[in-house]
């Protein structure tokens, strides 16, 4: 596991000026139908998407933009282009199930630990510093539209 000391020291300064924002957890909820029921669909912060999709940019404060990604999508056809160096890309570049675990889902709906692979997943890029856009903007629409296809479960996987 990377630790900050594995970090440039150009990074290790930023990291140790970043104001983090606190926030207050969110109250549990309980879950919904059982997990052999759940659709289930996956948010990566990985920064990966189609090749025909706008690559992510660099700009202050972070893109808060988003790339939707279909259940059928190949994973080996998925490009990066999270434009932060402060994370290792090369376990994502080696198999994209870390970033997106669709295969991993597959394999589960086929086996029925879960009831179905959503049809539509979620690509952000990551390091956002400035999140009041995503999180006014993009995120309601992102959950609306997994709300829309019925998605009962989500995976987080953040870099």
């Amino acid at each position: 596991m990377a630790t900050v000391s594995d970090l440039s020291l150009k990074e290790r300064l930023w990291y140790h000026r970043y104001r983090f924002r606190k926030v207050n957890p969110l109250p549990w909820q309980a879950s919904g139908p059982a997990l052999k029921r759940c659709k289930v669909a996956t948010v990566t912060t990985a920064g990966v998407h189609l090749p025909d999709n706008p690559p992510f940019e660099k700009v202050k404060g972070g893109d808060y933009s988003y790339r939707m990604i279909p259940r059928d999508t190949p994973l080996n056809s998925l490009v990066c282009t999270h434009p932060s160096g402060a994370w290792d890309r090369s376990g994502v570049e080696a198999d994209r199930n870390l970033a997106l675990p669709l295969d991993r889902l597959r394999s589960l709906a086929e086996a029925g630990e879960i009831g179905e692979v959503a049809p539509w997943h979620v690509s952000f890029q990551g390091s956002i510093t400035a999140p009041l856009r995503l999180v006014r903007q993009t995120a309601p629409e992102v959950a609306q539209s997994l709300v829309h296809d019925g998605v009962d479960l989500v995976i987080l996987t953040p870099v």
